[in-house]
């Protein structure tokens, strides 16, 4: 599958005026921005298994396309939502728990990027990936 595989985070784009606009605060967004993200994705199906690690934490993670979960950010963002398949990307909308807003994520495989979409309030931001 088009996701399997190690990634590691390799550079970002406008992330910290993503994380100001979620409202981390600023000691939270600096640290954010070299959490030495590693993503270990694995599909079977419309199934997926996502590791993270970073600096910060090790998580786990499955989840079904089409079906509803909880997720908590490395801030403790409470968000609830699911992930969907739009051609080769998968597209995640969740709304947070404490104020019902939307963050809306995609990932793309391009070459041997993989490239991680965020929006949130009109803000765009983007997390590249290269495999490790």
């Amino acid at each position: 599958m088009t996701f399997d595989g190690n990634w590691k985070i390799d550079r970002n784009d406008n992330y910290e005026k993503f994380m100001e606009q979620m409202g981390i605060n600023l000691v939270k967004r600096k640290l954010a921005a070299h959490d030495n993200l590693k993503v270990h994705i694995q599909q079977a199906g419309d199934t997926f298994n996502v590791k993270e690690s970073s600096k910060f934490r090790n998580l786990e993670i499955d989840f079904t396309l089409g079906v509803t979960f909880e997720y908590s950010l490395a801030d403790g963002t409470e968000l609830l939502g699911s992930w969907t398949m739009e051609g080769d990307m998968l597209k995640g909308i969740f709304n947070r728990k404490d104020n019902g807003k939307t963050l809306t994520t995609t990932r793309i495989v391009q070459g041997d990027e993989l490239i991680q979409s965020y929006n949130y309030e009109g803000v765009d931001a983007k997390r590249i990936f290269k495999r490790a």
